[in-house]
């Protein structure tokens, strides 16, 4: 088939790449010239293993094709995927202006026969209004059907779980629309869910959300033990062993964040309002979320006896989590925000994400961006974990000791034995 792809983020650029791989012909609409120029050369604007070989395998085969124009990529596909972004604004709702910007836009140069699949995240009842507005602006002898088929994948494990997902969502309400959708996802592996348009729209929410809510599950459970004496890793890890439970997500740690679970609970917050429900559950885990941030840094300032000003910190890890370097939502962030305020000075070192973090952490105060986790812990006063980084679970910790001016760590990811730490004479602190 030939598919057009308006979007080259995570979903669009991942999932434009393996379509092509599955030897399809796609295109690539993107609307910045630096970046479409680059992607030509195979520069890609974002770190996901395999995903760099995967798209120069397929701009060298002809198949995987990047361009500013609408024309010739929309007028000759099959299938057209809007892939853009829907960040939140103020108020935790999805804005959608770049969806129906580029929806109207791909829709004056419909031919034929063509389904229009909103892959973003969007809302329910955002694909009837983008049938709407496509509907009065295509050409005349046009015709087409819309569909939902949104994106589960993981950043870090994006091509796996794009070519070997959970499940494939495809909400559409014309058969045809299906049958076209079944034959392109034939070369993936996975069980077709189909359904209406509405339901799929609200199966991505309804899933991120609650992912989300174990996560401050865990948190909560953490906490709650450190204040009664109970071992909130042991209890997880039980917990998790229970099959209608499952251990995914159920791990206490600094918090979420990244490009999905914030925007996503806060949209689903804002979509329970708009029909009258006060989703108190999803408050509820925005603030457990937030609370387990903050966490991290009470740990520091007790570790640090309530004296942040002067003293050094080593922070390691800075993207949201491991095999990204995604740093939207990054509970480092706000860590390092809350200690350079305070007064601390904070080497920071990620493996990946160091040049995002420059933009993001412009303007910060008493930061210093290093080229080594070891750089970051010379003469430290603690040593913060904040992303789980295969990286830091084999440092000679030894040697990070005799580098540290005080032995001390918050482990924000229980990525060490604490008994294993306390025995090499750190002073550690973990989550739970």
């Amino acid at each position: 088939m030939t598919i057009t792809f308006i979007g080259h983020g995570y979903v669009g650029l991942v999932s434009a790449a393996v379509f092509a791989d599955l030897g399809n012909t796609v295109h690539v609409i993107g609307h910045t010239k630096e970046k479409v120029e680059n992607l030509k050369k195979g520069i890609i604007p974002i770190y996901e293993p395999g995903l760099e070989e995967l798209v120069k395998r397929n701009i060298a085969s002809g198949r995987l094709l990047f361009t500013l124009d609408y024309t010739p990529a929309v007028p000759s596909s099959d299938v057209i995927f809007i892939a853009v972004g829907t960040p939140p604004k103020e108020t935790g709702e999805a804005d959608l202006s770049v969806v129906y910007d580029v929806s109207e836009r791909a829709g004056k140069y419909l031919k034929n026969y063509t389904v229009v699949i909103i892959k973003s995240t969007v809302p329910v009842g955002t694909n009837r209004t983008v049938k709407e507005r496509i509907q009065k602006i295509k050409p005349q002898d046009a015709t087409f059907d819309i569909a939902s088929v949104p994106e589960f994948l993981r950043e870090g494990q994006a091509i796996t779980d794009t070519l070997r997902p959970d499940r494939i969502v495809i909400g559409a309400e014309a058969q045809k629309a299906q049958d076209l959708l079944l034959e392109l996802h034939k070369g993936i592996d996975a069980q077709a869910v189909i359904t209406d348009i509405e339901s799929a729209e609200m199966i991505k929410y309804a899933s991120n959300a609650f992912l989300a809510t174990k996560i401050s599950f865990a948190n909560a459970i953490a906490q709650l033990s450190e204040l009664t004496g109970a071992d909130g890793r042991a209890v997880l890890a039980a917990v998790g062993l229970d099959k209608r439970i499952g251990g995914s997500f159920l791990l206490p740690g600094a918090g979420y964040g990244g490009s999905c679970f914030p925007k996503d609970v806060k949209a689903l917050i804002a979509i329970a309002k708009q029909h009258g429900v006060e989703f108190t559950l999803l408050e509820s885990v925005e603030e457990i979320n937030k609370k387990a941030t903050e966490g991290i840094v009470a740990k520091a300032e007790k570790m640090l006896e309530n004296t942040v000003s002067g003293q050094r910190v080593a922070v390691l890890g800075l993207a949201f989590k491991p095999d990204t370097d995604d740093m939207r939502d990054a509970p480092a962030i706000s860590i390092i925000h809350s200690l350079s305020k305070q007064g601390a000075k904070v080497a920071i070192y990620d493996p990946i994400a160091m040049e995002n973090a420059k933009r993001v952490l412009a303007g910060t105060d008493n930061c210093i961006f290093v080229e080594s986790a070891y750089e970051a812990v010379k003469d430290a006063d603690l040593l913060i974990i904040v992303t789980e980084w295969n990286e830091f679970k084999q440092l000679d910790l030894d040697k990070v000791k005799k580098l540290m001016r005080h032995p001390r760590v918050v482990d924000g990811r229980n990525i060490y034995d604490p008994k294993e730490m306390h025995s090499l004479g750190f002073t550690y602190l973990g989550v739970g």
